[in-house]
């Protein structure tokens, strides 16, 4: 396997939202529809490049990872939840290929993620999960992130996570 990390450019845009929409697809057969189920459009995809850093995770030349890092506290975050730290970094928009799921490629593009957050510099990484089976909470469990609470926002369960770095 040729496995390769790197950071998303312009053109990747369009790979990243095909790869997004099929975890979406893949969701909704699984779970029914839910607010997993919304594809993703490359004008999206673009506009994270632009604001952040999209990490892809490459197979012989095709993206089948993805996850985006940021330093802007998200929507539906509600720090009072986390360990407090100076300078956390928050995980969106994780996806491995459904195909490729299960084989250690998640968790290289976690591994990934934590290196470039200590370099960014931060403290924490920090991310929400849908609280529902389609949510990959047990995922980022296995990989070494403490759930650390449970809230609703808009509706929409979620379960918190974070990794410290420091």
């Amino acid at each position: 396997m040729s496995f390769a990390i790197d950071t998303a450019g312009h053109d990747d845009a369009g790979a990243i939202a095909a790869l997004q929409t099929r975890v979406a697809d893949a969701l909704t057969n699984r779970h029914g529809l839910g607010h997993w189920s919304a594809a993703v459009s490359p004008q999206s995809v673009a506009r994270a490049i632009q604001s952040s850093i999209v990490l892809v995770g490459r197979e012989r030349g095709s993206i089948v990872g993805t996850l985006r890092l940021v330093t802007k506290k998200p929507w539906a975050i509600d720090p009072a939840y986390f360990t407090v730290v100076r300078r956390p970094i928050y995980l969106l928009s994780m996806a491995v290929d459904p195909a490729r799921q299960r084989g250690g490629l998640g968790r290289l593009m976690l591994d990934e993620a934590a290196a470039v957050s200590r370099r960014l510099p931060g403290d924490a990484i920090r991310l929400d999960a849908y609280n529902h089976p389609a949510g990959a909470g047990p995922f980022y469990a296995k990989c070494g992130y403490h759930e650390v609470g449970h809230a609703v926002y808009r509706g929409v369960p979620l379960s918190y996570y974070e990794l410290l770095l420091t």
